[in-house]
């Protein structure tokens, strides 16, 4: 199991850790394992971009543009030397 230490916690964070473990009956560790555990749970895992463009764009409503001929490509200036 891995351990991490919290640096730089408010007084008052910690203040408030300490009386909701003690409300719960256990330690401020177990209590901040307990609400790291239940915020964890509830992320919703990442999401396929491109599923969801595809949904954003597949809910609105489409319009065909009627798209100009395309025409042929021009020469290419020459950047040659002036003699």
């Amino acid at each position: 199991m891995a351990s991490i230490t919290i640096r730089n916690l408010e007084d008052d964070i910690k203040q408030r850790l300490r009386v909701r473990a003690a409300e719960h009956g256990r330690s401020m560790e177990e209590e901040a394992r307990d609400i790291l555990r239940r915020v964890m749970g509830e992320c919703a895992p990442p999401r396929n971009l491109a599923a969801a463009i595809r949904a954003r764009v597949a809910s609105s409503d489409r319009v065909d543009l009627d798209l100009p001929a395309r025409e042929p490509m021009r020469e290419p200036p020459h950047f040659g030397r002036a003699r």
